[in-house]
């Protein structure tokens, strides 16, 4: 039987039977296929979304509503081999999968596969990178950890879109303890069999209800952090001799029949999962401009372009949006809850609130949802109301329409198809360039963040991550 080899690591040819349980469908066909099977374009896009999230944390890092992250790292002690992202000093990968994941997704500024409705960078670049890190592993290897976790993630999201959402939780963290075992397992040299019990095990460590959007708690970070530890943890975990159950996901008690509550997910997972290696989902993934929920950035880019139409924030009258039937629970309900959030974090769930924002100060950024809420913001917002979009495509598609009228009894319309950052509306050559930019300098000092850059475009000729750990430890 032919087998391939990564840093060592062997691996065996694709064909897993139908008869295998998900969990094992899953480690077979991810342990299956060898870096250099991962196309070039897959590649340098697996390097464009790990410094995407380095620099959406890094910026998170700084920010004084996320210092209780920094007293969570004390809490595992001292001494480890991983970055902290903020910090100089090394720490535990546990503790630096737990910190970074929940510094990445706190701001709302990273990648979203918005069919699967997954913040997949935010659960796998920290368990990558902090596995990574500890085990002195090279740049390819990161790489290839990184894109079959994120593979995976999304395939575990398009068996049942939307359902999670429906019954009160995030797909990312709940379904993001899988894709960090199998991310952690992949790195830390797991048998078919471990790799089975790993996310048998990830499955007891599920969570995230949706409950803190009411009152803007900050816990929401934690939806990308937990989810990094508990799958970093399941992988130790199934090397130590634990055991879980292989039907995780498809049993009459597991992952989608008590989340989900959708009984065909587990023949749609099957067949997702069997086109791995074939088709590559992370082509699809949409990163972010705009540190706000993606279901609100096609609304700020329709009104985007009427204000680059000339429209004043003075001119307008009234706002109507046409919000795609699934979004609105999120950015639009309770709607007087929307129209005065009690603080700017809950406003980057607010459809009323960012439109307001944007209006009045010709932009939204990091520091428009920080601090308490801004009395003028939410005078612009009152102007806005809402209704279902009759022909919206969500999730696969986070299309927006909105009508202004204006003070003149003028009716301006604009529309958006599909969210920017998706494959058929990519960002303009430099954007994300320079978003990178912005955040890490927030935190590295001098030349780190190019030299940070420089790092993760040549991860995967690189034989361990010493530049790029050294370039992330030139914090202020």
């Amino acid at each position: 039987m032919a087998v391939a080899q990564v840093d060592g690591q062997m691996t065996a040819p694709l064909g897993a039977p139908d008869r295998l349980t998900l969990a094992r469908l899953a480690a077979e066909r991810a342990s299956a296929i060898a870096f250099h099977r991962i196309p070039a374009d897959v590649v340098a896009l697996a390097k464009t979304h790990v410094l995407d999230q380095l620099g959406v944390g890094l910026a998170a890092s700084v920010i004084p509503r996320n210092r209780p992250l920094v007293s969570l790292v004390s809490a595992f002690g001292t001494g480890g081999e991983a970055t902290a992202l903020g910090c100089a000093a090394p720490v535990s990968a546990a503790a630096a999968a737990l910190r970074n994941g929940a510094l990445m997704h706190s701001l709302e500024y990273d990648g979203t596969h918005t069919a699967a409705v997954a913040h997949t960078g935010s659960v796998v670049a920290p368990v990558a990178l902090a596995v990574g890190e500890e085990r002195g592993i090279s740049g390819a290897r990161l790489l290839h950890a990184f894109v079959l976790g994120s593979e995976v993630f999304v395939r575990l999201g398009l068996a049942a879109p939307g359902s999670f959402s429906r019954h009160g939780y995030q797909f990312t963290a709940a379904g993001g303890p899988f894709a960090a075992a199998l991310t952690a397992g992949l790195l830390l040299g797991l048998d078919r069999q471990q790799m089975t019990c790993a996310l048998g095990i990830a499955g007891s460590q599920a969570s995230g209800v949706m409950e803190l959007v009411h009152e803007g708690a900050t816990v929401k970070a934690l939806h990308g952090g937990w989810p990094a530890h508990a799958g970093l943890l399941a992988a130790r975990l199934a090397v130590a001799g634990m055991t879980g159950p292989s039907t995780i996901l498809e049993g009459t008690h597991g992952f989608y029949a008590l989340y989900a509550r959708d009984a065909e997910a587990p023949a749609r997972l099957r067949h997702h999962l069997q086109t791995l290696g074939d088709h590559w989902h992370l082509r699809e993934i949409a990163l972010k401009v705009r540190a706000s929920c993606h279901y609100i950035q096609p609304f700020l880019e329709c009104l985007d372009t009427l204000v680059g139409r000339g429209l004043a924030a003075e001119d307008v009258a009234a706002i109507h949006c046409e919000v795609p039937r699934g979004e609105e629970s999120l950015i639009c309900e309770p709607w007087a809850e929307k129209l005065r959030p009690s603080s700017a974090y809950q406003a980057k769930f607010s459809l009323p609130y960012a439109l307001g924002a944007l209006l009045l100060d010709g932009e939204v950024t990091i520091a428009t949802f920080e601090g308490p809420t801004r009395p003028e913001i939410c005078a612009c917002a009152a102007r806005v109301t809402w209704s279902p979009m009759a022909d919206g495509d969500f999730p696969n598609r986070y299309g927006a329409r909105i009508t202004v009228t204006t003070r003149a009894g003028e009716r301006l319309c604009a529309e958006v198809a599909d969210v920017r950052g998706t494959a058929g509306r990519p960002f303009a050559p430099g954007e994300l360039t320079a978003k990178f930019y912005d955040c890490a300098r927030l935190a590295l000092q001098g030349e780190a963040p190019e030299r940070l850059a420089a790092a993760v475009d040549e991860l995967e000729r690189a034989p361990d991550l010493t530049e790029l750990t050294a370039a992330l430890r030139c914090v202020g």
